[in-house]
C-alpha cells in the first residue's frame, strides 16, 4: 500500500508526500536455480577472433575477422549455431533450405524421392561442415570430406530427376548412356574436391580452386543438358516449369560466380566478414537455386507421372534408382579413404 507523510514547513505550508514501498526486481530463487542450471549446460561461447589467431587451414581469403577459436568442444560447436560469426549465414541458409524440401511416396515418384534425399543430404552435410569445422583440424577435414560426398550425391540426384522428369527426349537408350556418365562425373567431382582440400589447400589455393571448379562445372553441364535441350527445342507455354528451370540456371551461374570470385571482400577487406562475403552469397543463391529446381521438378513430375512407368518400364526405373545407391557407396568410400589418409 502507499503511505503518506504530512510535512509542515517553516512558512507554515502543508505538504503531503507519498511514500512508495520499495520494489525489488530480483528474480525469484526458482528462476535463479534455472538460470544456473542453464549456464551449466549451455556455457557461454568465446568471442570470435581474427584470422591471425586461427591456423591457415581455417582462413578465408579477404575475411580478416569473425572466426571461431579452433579447439572448441563439440557442444560449443553446436551451440555456435546461434552465435554470430562468419559461418553463421553459411549454416542457416542450407539448414532452412533442407527443411523446405518435400517428399513423395508412390513408385513413379521414386526418382524424385531420391532427388529430395540427395538435396537434403547435401544441405545437411554442408551445414554440419560449416557449423562444426572449427572443433579441430581433423574435424575440419573429415566434415568437409563429408560435404564433398554430399555434393557428389546431389549431382547424381539432379541428373536422375532431370533426365526422367524434365527432359522431352529421354529414352531407355539415352538413360543407359546419360546416367553412367553422370555417375562417373559426380564421383569424380567428389574425389577431386577431397584431393584438393587435403593436398592443395595450404600451398596451392589457386590449384585447389581449379581442381574443384572444373570437375563441378563439367558435371553441371552434363546434368543440366536435358533441361537446356528442352528450353531450346520445345514450347514454354505448356506450364510454368520452363521459366523455373531458366531461373534455376541463372541462380546457379550467379552462385558459381561468387564461389569462384572473392567479391565483394576483395575490394573491401574487413567490411563483409560477418555478412555479405562471397561464400555466403554462394550459399544463399545456391539455396534459392535448389528450391527453384525442386519446384520445377515437382511441376514436371505432375505432368509426366502418368506415362513415366509406361515409357521407361519398372525395370529401368528400378535400375536407375539402384545406381543411385551405388554412387552413394562410392562417394562414401572416397571420403572415407581421404579421411584415413588425413589421420595417417
Amino acid at each position: 500500500c502507499v503511505k503518506y507523510l504530512i510535512v509542515i514547513t517553516n512558512d507554515k505550508e502543508l505538504w503531503i508526500v507519498s511514500i512508495m514501498p520499495r520494489v525489488s526486481f530480483a528474480p525469484p530463487s526458482l528462476c535463479l536455480a534455472f538460470l544456473s542450471l542453464l549456464n551449466h549446460y549451455l556455457p557461454s561461447l568465446p568471442p570470435t577472433v581474427r584470422d591471425i589467431d586461427v591456423p591457415s587451414l581455417h582462413r578465408q581469403q579477404f575475411i580478416p575477422s569473425g572466426y571461431r577459436p579452433v579447439g572448441l568442444s563439440w557442444r560449443c560447436c553446436v551451440l555456435s549455431l546461434f552465435q554470430i560469426h562468419n559461418e553463421t549465414l553459411n549454416v542457416w541458409s542450407h539448414l532452412l533450405a533442407a527443411v523446405c524440401q518435400g517428399i513423395s511416396v508412390d513408385f513413379s515418384s521414386l526418382p524424385l524421392v531420391l532427388y529430395v534425399f540427395s538435396a537434403v543430404t547435401y544441405l545437411s552435410c554442408s551445414a554440419a561442415a560449416h557449423l562444426l569445422q572449427s572443433h579441430s583440424e581433423q574435424a575440419h577435414y573429415s566434415l568437409f570430406f563429408l560435404n564433398y560426398m554430399g555434393v557428389g550425391i546431389y549431382q547424381y540426384g539432379c541428373a536422375l530427376a532431370l533426365c526422367l522428369y524434365s527432359s522431352y527426349h529421354s529414352s531407355c537408350q539415352f538413360l543407359q548412356i546419360f546416367l553412367p556418365a553422370a555417375a562417373v562425373l559426380a564421383w569424380f567431382s567428389c574425389a577431386t574436391c577431397c584431393f584438393a582440400k587435403f593436398y592443395l589447400c595450404r600451398l596451392y589455393p589457386l590449384h585447389r580452386q581449379l581442381f574443384q571448379v572444373v570437375p563441378l562445372a563439367v558435371t553441371y553441364l552434363l546434368v543440366i543438358s536435358p533441361v537446356v535441350h528442352r528450353l531450346i527445342m520445345y514450347s514454354w507455354t505448356t506450364s510454368s516449369a520452363p521459366f523455373l528451370h531458366l531461373l534455376q540456371v541463372v541462380l546457379f551461374l550467379l552462385s558459381a560466380f561468387f564461389f569462384s570470385c572473392p567479391i565483394p571482400e576483395y575490394f573491401f577487406p574487413g567490411r563483409y566478414d560477418i555478412f555479405g562475403h562471397s561464400h555466403q552469397l554462394f550459399h544463399i543463391l545456391l539455396s534459392f537455386c535448389m528450391l527453384t529446381q525442386q519446384e520445377a521438378l515437382f511441376q514436371d513430375f505432375l505432368w509426366q507421372r502418368q506415362g513415366l512407368v509406361r515409357e521407361f518400364g519398372e525395370k529401368h526405373l528400378l535400375m536407375a534408382c539402384v545406381s543411385f545407391a551405388c554412387l552413394l557407396l562410392c562417394c562414401m568410400m572416397t571420403a572415407d579413404i581421404k579421411h584415413g589418409s588425413e589421420e595417417e
